[in-house]
């Protein structure tokens, strides 16, 4: 095979891939499937995506080139026949306050355009309908909506005198140097406790100006405690702000919608320009669903073109299921499933053709009922002339490929190869675990266990939800079940979470950490991995941390340098006097049972707990193989794990709670059909050992083995937020619900 219609892969090695080749046909879908760990996501993202990327950069200027990120060449003997590649990702949307929905799909540009030539009172131009334009945002809180007040019961301690330490921030302490701009400027009786202050002195104290002081031995520049807070946490924005700060922002910040716009960001003069009868705020504000009925009543020839191009993407939004969006909702708090369909619905309608799409498990966070919109999509993309790779593990995107490649046998150092190359059908009947797993007739659980009590939830209204009452079942296995925007996530992650202050809530959220967080970190190990070296070698143990005396000094143990040029992105370099072990040399001599420190960290977990005799060690490496997590390396920085591998972390950390209620976010995520079979397993056995499990899941594998299921719709936002079933997924099989219709399809396929 091969030629110019085929992307041809030849010996590629990145991470755990053992030479593999093979050609991948152009304009067509192909799917990769395989185990978590076998190796897709190196050959796919690593290897093909990375260099066409390397490459698209290199035909830039060197000067441009210096503004685009260094991507190292893949390790690989050749890759030929590559198309510019776009990814897709399930990377959360970055963005500051002002991204939302509308600006980054370039809808609330069209919307703009639209109320521009149809809006009255006119408004000059389409700019002037911004939010992020100086004449079209609140002058009060700058187009963000909100605006942040001070609590000043947190942030001061009224009984204390300033010498006493009033100022209950760390830096701000009695020594501290900020403490001495405050007690050295001659302004206050350091003595005295605030709450005694007059109301000049209180003025001067939060408030006052800048002015230079001068003390016995410096010049200092003097600045109001508010303001002085103001410019040193809250002036950046607050993802980029280090974990400590944003704790203290999260203690002493409060966030209100703006009094003056009510939350809209837009001017008074912006609001006062309707287009039948609405405003654009209330247009943006309007579930997508809302806003595509209002633009379909619109009769405006004039604009007619605009209108449809509108109404078509909007229609697009609503096809992928994300209708219950609305074009305000900020950006960066979508998941990470929504950002991705949300990035798909912008690529549609781009006119660039012939491109290389790379999806990374585009059907995460979607009910079964959605996924045939999303195939839709994927082959509409296709059509258009491109060539459409996709990591995935539902059998229903599977189905759709014209090709199908299968990783494996394993995970980690087990994965890596190629097992199958072909149609679906093939696969179905190939002896991987894939295509045994496709082989299984899918089943109900055969006996439900008895409840031994129940949770009572009340008058929940959070976002969508009606105010509804559920009684959640103790001593079971739940699924929480329903279209994406119903309200699941809100039920259990926050009403049930309410109800019950003791639950163990396993999202899938970011552990967060420096650039030093890796698996052996989080999970505790590394401390008893640390005693353990020492004690074997009779040296200390912190001779074995990245982060003290074992520590290389030319890269102070992060194994990498990172270099900071000017206005340039970072440039990361392996360190070239540890080469990347992190350690020095000496360290390195030091062996346990073999292998030296910067060899135990590069072990998967697997095959760390068969290294390791030491009880503590062997416990968490364990429930990390328990949880399917047995290929990740101990080595392995938190940043690269999917959110699905975040949660099963946590999990494995939380399993020795018996007893306790354990609730999940969709922890079947980034899971091949054989390690949901393992999944559910390790879920029974927490609920066998007096544990409640309640998960929020879209899967019908672990749906069928519940012993309760509370599915939530009947719709999205506004049209869900309702209980539509109670009972056994047995029942729900039988329940004129959408996820019961597509449990009896999956039962009888």
């Amino acid at each position: 095979m091969g030629g110019s219609q085929h992307i041809e892969v030849r010996g590629a090695r990145e991470n755990n891939l053992r030479d593999v080749s093979l050609d991948i046909p152009k304009g067509a879908i192909t799917v990769f499937t395989g185990v978590s760990g076998s190796g897709k996501s190196s050959l796919v993202f690593g290897t093909i995506a990375a260099e066409s990327q390397r490459l698209l950069n290199e035909t830039h200027t060197a000067f441009v080139q210096n503004f685009l990120p260094s991507i190292p060449q893949p390790d690989a003997d050749a890759l030929r026949n590559l198309s510019a590649a776009i990814v897709v990702g399930q990377e959360r949307m970055g963005g500051n306050s002002r991204s939302t929905v509308g600006t980054v799909t370039d809808l609330q540009t069209m919307l703009r355009l639209v109320f521009a030539r149809l809006g009255e009172p006119r408004v000059a131009h389409a700019s002037q309908l911004s939010f992020t334009s100086p004449e079209g945002m609140c002058p009060r809180c700058e187009g963000q909506g909100r605006v942040d007040d001070i609590d000043l019961d947190e942030l001061l301690d009224w009984d204390l005198s300033l010498n006493a330490g009033a100022i209950k921030l760390a830096d701000y302490q009695p020594g501290k140097w900020f403490h001495q701009i405050f007690t050295e400027s001659g302004f206050f009786d350091n003595d005295k406790p605030l709450r005694e202050f007059t109301p000049a002195e209180l003025q001067t104290f939060l408030r006052g100006e800048t002015a230079k002081v001068r003390t016995a031995t410096m010049t200092l520049t003097y600045e109001g405690l508010v303001d002085k807070f103001r410019r040193t946490h809250l002036a950046k924005d607050y993802a980029s702000l280090q974990p400590h700060v944003q704790r203290v922002v999260d203690r002493v910040v409060t966030s209100q919608p703006c009094p003056d716009c009510g939350g809209s960001r837009f001017s008074a003069a912006v609001l006062d320009c309707r287009v039948a009868g609405r405003n654009i705020a209330e247009c943006t504000a309007m579930q997508v669903t809302d806003l595509l009925a209002f633009l379909d009543a619109l009769d405006a020839p004039s604009i007619a073109p605009l209108l449809t191009a509108l109404r078509a993407r909007l229609g697009d939004l609503v096809f992928i299921g994300l209708g219950y969006l609305s074009l305000d909702r900020s950006s960066p708090s979508l998941s990470g499933g929504e950002a991705q369909r949300v990035k798909m619905v912008r690529h549609l309608g781009s006119a660039l053709t012939d491109l290389t799409y790379v999806f990374d498990e585009p059907s995460v966070g979607l009910h079964p009922h959605d996924l045939g919109p999303l195939t839709t999509m994927l082959r509409r993309l296709r059509d258009k002339g491109n060539t459409v790779l996709v990591v995935e593990h539902k059998p229903l995107l599977m189905s759709i490929a014209d090709h199908v490649v299968d990783m494996g046998p394993g995970a980690g150092a087990a994965g890596g190869r190629v097992v199958y190359e072909g149609t679906f059908a093939g696969l179905r009947e190939a002896d991987t675990r894939t295509g045994r797993r496709l082989a299984q007739r899918p089943a109900l659980r055969e006996r439900v266990r008895e409840r031994t009590g129940s949770i009572a939830v009340r008058g929940a209204a959070l976002h969508n939800l009606r105010g509804i009452d559920v009684d959640v079942p103790t001593g079971v296995l739940t699924a929480v079940t329903g279209i994406a925007g119903s309200g699941k996530s809100s039920l259990v992650l926050g009403a049930l979470a309410a109800a019950c202050p003791g639950a163990l809530v396993v999202d899938q959220s970011i552990a967060r950490g420096s650039r030093r967080s890796m698996t052996a970190t989080y999970t505790g190990v590394m401390d008893d991995v640390r005693k353990a070296f020492a004690k074997a070698n009779g040296v200390p143990a912190s001779l074995f941390s990245a982060n003290s005396a074992g520590a290389c000094p030319t890269c102070n143990g992060l194994g990498s340098i990172y270099t900071d040029v000017g206005f340039m992105d970072q440039i990361v370099t392996v360190c070239e006097s540890c080469e990347g072990s992190r350690y020095l040399d000496e360290v390195l001599t030091h062996r346990l049972r073999g292998l030296n420190i910067a060899e135990v960290l590069a072990l998967s977990a697997a095959q760390a707990a068969e290294h390791f005799t030491e009880k503590p060690v062997r416990c968490t490496l364990s429930a990390m193989v328990d949880v399917g997590l047995g290929y990740l390396g101990l080595g392995q920085t938190l940043n690269t794990l999917s959110g699905g591998e975040r949660q099963r972390l946590k999990l494995a950390l939380e399993l020795g709670t018996p007893g306790g209620v354990y609730l999940l976010d969709e922890p079947t995520t980034g899971l091949h059909l054989g390690d949901v079979e393992v999944l559910v397993g390790l879920l029974d056995r927490l609920v066998d050992g007096g544990s409640t499990v309640v998960v929020v899941e879209h899967h019908l594998d672990l749906v069928s083995q519940a012993d309760w299921v509370v599915d939530l719709g009947p719709g999205a936002g506004h049209e869900g937020g309702t209980v539509v079933f109670e009972g056994t997924p047995r029942a729900l099989a039988a329940a004129a619900t959408t996820t019961g219709e597509c449990l009896r399809e999956h039962l009888a396929a």
